[in-house]
C-alpha cells in the first residue's frame, strides 16, 4: 500500500513539475535563455553595416527594419543595465550628427519616421538633449500639416478627423506609429503623444480586425499575413504598456488585443511559431511575426493582461521557437522579405525566405527585453 502510495504521489508531484516547467518565463535550456541570446543578437548588430532590405546595394536612408532593431538593442540594453551596449549602440549613431547626416530619413512616411523612436530611447538612456530635439522634431512633425511628395491620397481627410496625415490603414502602420508617438510620450509626459497614438488604434481596430480576432493586410488585401499581424501585436504590446489607465481608449485597445492572442494560441503550430499566412496550415513557418508574437504574448503574461496558465505555455513555446530560428552566425533565417500589399493570396505564400533580414533580428531583441523586464 505505501509503495502504491509512493507511485501516486511521485505521478502527481511529476506532473506538476511539468506543468510548472510548461509555463516558466525564467529558467531555459542551455543556451537559450533570453539575456545570452538577446546579447549575441545585439552584437551582431553593433557591427552590421546600414542595411537596405538585403539588396547588395546600400541604402539611401535608414530603413524602419534597422530602426527596429536599434530600438529593440537599446531596449535590451536598458533592462539588462549593459551600459557599454548602449554606448556601442550610441557610437553607431553618431555619424548621423555628421558625415552620414543625409541618412536620417525624411519623416513623411510611417516608415521614415518610426526612426524617431531610436533617439528618443538614447535620450531616455543618455540624457542629451541632441537625441531629444532630433526624436521630438520626427514625433511633431508625424501629426504637423501633412506636406513632402510621399503624402498618402486622403491626408487631409485624416488630419481633419484628428488622425496622423500618415495614415495608410496597413496594418503596418500601428507598430510604425505608436512606437514613436508611445516615445514621445514616455520622455516627455505629456498626454497628447499618446491619446492620439491610442485614437489611431482603435480607428485601425475598427477598420481590420476580423471576427475571428486577426487582422487583413489592408481593407483590401483579405488575407491574415504573419508579419503584418505581428506588427499589429507589437504595436497594441507598445502603447498598452505606457497608456494611462483612465485612457477612454485602452479597454477598446485592450479589447483587440485580448481577441487577437486568443486566436493566436488557436493558430501556433506544435513548433511554436506561427506561418507565413496565420490561418493556413499549408504555409511556412516564418520567424520575424513568430517573434512579434512571442513579444505580444510574453509582455501580456509578465503584466497579467492574459492569463498565466493559458498563455505562459504558449509564450514559452513561441521563445524557444524564436531561438530554434537562429543559426551559427547569429542571423534568424525564415523570415519573409520585404512586402508590399497585394490581393494575391499566392503572392504571399511566395515571399522569399531570408536569413539576417533586420525584420527576424528586431523581434528576437523585442521578446528578449521582454522576458527580462
Amino acid at each position: 500500500m505505501k509503495r502504491y502510495t509512493s507511485l501516486i504521489l511521485g505521478f502527481l508531484f511529476a506532473g506538476t513539475h511539468v506543468y510548472s516547467q510548461s509555463s516558466d518565463l525564467k529558467n531555459w535550456p542551455k543556451g537559450t535563455s533570453p539575456k545570452e541570446v538577446g546579447l549575441k543578437i545585439a552584437e551582431k548588430f553593433v557591427v552590421t553595416p546600414h542595411t537596405n532590405f538585403n539588396r547588395p546595394t546600400p541604402p539611401r536612408v535608414i530603413t524602419y527594419p534597422e530602426t527596429c532593431t536599434w530600438y529593440g538593442a537599446l531596449t535590451f540594453a536598458r533592462v539588462t543595465g549593459n551600459k557599454d551596449l548602449t554606448k556601442k549602440l550610441a557610437n553607431r549613431f553618431e555619424p548621423l550628427f555628421h558625415e552620414e547626416a543625409k541618412m536620417i530619413p525624411v519623416p513623411d512616411h510611417v516608415d521614415y519616421s518610426v526612426f524617431g523612436s531610436v533617439p528618443l530611447e538614447l535620450y531616455k538612456q543618455t540624457k542629451e538633449k541632441k537625441y531629444y530635439d532630433l526624436g521630438m522634431r520626427i514625433a511633431d512633425k508625424q501629426w504637423g500639416p501633412p506636406e513632402g511628395p510621399r503624402v498618402v491620397p486622403a491626408s487631409h481627410v485624416y488630419y481633419a478627423q484628428g488622425l496622423t496625415w500618415q495614415t495608410r490603414m496597413w496594418i503596418d502602420d500601428m507598430y510604425m506609429i505608436n512606437a514613436l508617438q508611445t516615445q514621445a510620450y514616455r520622455v516627455t509626459k505629456d498626454l497628447k503623444y499618446i491619446d492620439r497614438a491610442a485614437k489611431e488604434m482603435v480607428v485601425y481596430l475598427d477598420s481590420l480586425q476580423k471576427s475571428n480576432g486577426l487582422f487583413y493586410h489592408a481593407p483590401d488585401v483579405p488575407y491574415f499575413w504573419g508579419r503584418g499581424n505581428g506588427w499589429m501585436a507589437a504595436g497594441m504590446t507598445e502603447i498598452l504598456s505606457s497608456l494611462p489607465k483612465d485612457n477612454p481608449n485602452r479597454a477598446r485597445i485592450m479589447d483587440g488585443y485580448h481577441k487577437m492572442m486568443a486566436s493566436l494560441l488557436k493558430y501556433q503550430a506544435p513548433s511554436g511559431a506561427w506561418r507565413q499566412l496565420i490561418d493556413e496550415p499549408t504555409s511556412w513557418e516564418e520567424s520575424s511575426c513568430t517573434g512579434m508574437f512571442a513579444y505580444a504574448m510574453v509582455t501580456g503574461v509578465k503584466k497579467g493582461w492574459l492569463d498565466k496558465s493559458k498563455y505562459a505555455p504558449a509564450a514559452r513555446k513561441a521563445w524557444l521557437a524564436v531561438v530554434n530560428f537562429i543559426d551559427e552566425n547569429n542571423d534568424v533565417r525564415d523570415v519573409c522579405e520585404g512586402t508590399n500589399k497585394k490581393n494575391d493570396k499566392q503572392y504571399y505564400f511566395d515571399r522569399k525566405r531570408m536569413t539576417g533580414d533586420l525584420h527576424g533580428q528586431a523581434p528576437v531583441l523585442w521578446t528578449a527585453a521582454a522576458l527580462l523586464e
